[in-house]
């Protein structure tokens, strides 16, 4: 990732170590860069500047991190919100999904994760899309941290219908091939139809509603 002149960051970390280090790292990509100790600085920073993207903590004094994006999730959708945390609770979790987080990042962070997220981050400002897909009322998939909602209830998939599932909504509206199916999810194994059907089912299982449909001969397609 190279030098971007034109995203402004905030950057929430109320150790001082820390955030000083994480503010040296972002100097490398980013020109416009804030930075605050507290959840209510950081939300009078967010107020004044409007950054682009918010990289915080959650557990800070006067806010935490997941209140701090709470509250400006609702008059604001489009900011580009990375958390960070030592833990990774399920109640943390379910609360990221809500707030349409980009990522979730365990401390200790490695520099390439953080990286790969403000890419994520910076894509989706160019394309001015969600990472979060709708497939029905109550279900909905997030592509950056690859998981499954249902009833705001996290859904255990395995790997493979992680994989199918991101092939699908990746080519959404359109059948996706056997072979395209095999070379994604299978990799260099071989995919037999039986196992194909098999993968299929326990992957519509999950959801309420017929998205997922198939053509004879082609393929298969989901439609959100």
């Amino acid at each position: 990732m190279i030098k971007i002149n034109n995203i402004k960051v905030l950057y929430v970390e109320d150790d001082e170590l820390a955030r000083e280090n994480g503010i040296e790292f972002l100097q490398n990509h980013f020109d416009t860069i804030y930075e605050a100790s507290d959840g209510l600085e950081a939300l009078s920073l967010y107020k004044k500047y409007n950054p682009d993207i918010i990289i915080t903590d959650i557990q800070m004094p006067k806010i935490d991190g997941l209140e701090l994006i709470s509250r400006i999730r609702k008059e604001d959708t489009k900011t580009q919100a990375i958390i960070t945390s030592a833990y990774s609770t399920k109640e943390y979790l379910l609360k990221a999904v809500e707030l349409h987080l980009v990522k979730y990042l365990i401390k200790p962070i490695k520099h390439e994760e953080l990286l790969q997220s403000l890419q994520d981050c910076i894509d989706t400002l160019k394309s001015n899309n969600s990472n979060i897909i709708q497939i029905c009322d109550n279900i909905s998939f997030d592509t950056f941290n690859k998981t499954l909602t249902k009833d705001k209830e996290l859904v255990k998939l395995r790997a493979k219908e992680i994989l199918l599932l991101e092939l699908l909504i990746k080519n959404q509206n359109r059948y996706v091939t056997y072979q395209e199916i095999e070379n994604y999810v299978w990799a260099d194994d071989v995919m037999s139809k039986d196992a194909l059907k098999t993968l299929v089912r326990r992957l519509k299982a999950h959801f309420c509603c017929n998205s997922i449909s198939n053509l004879s001969g082609v393929g298969y397609k989901i439609d959100v």
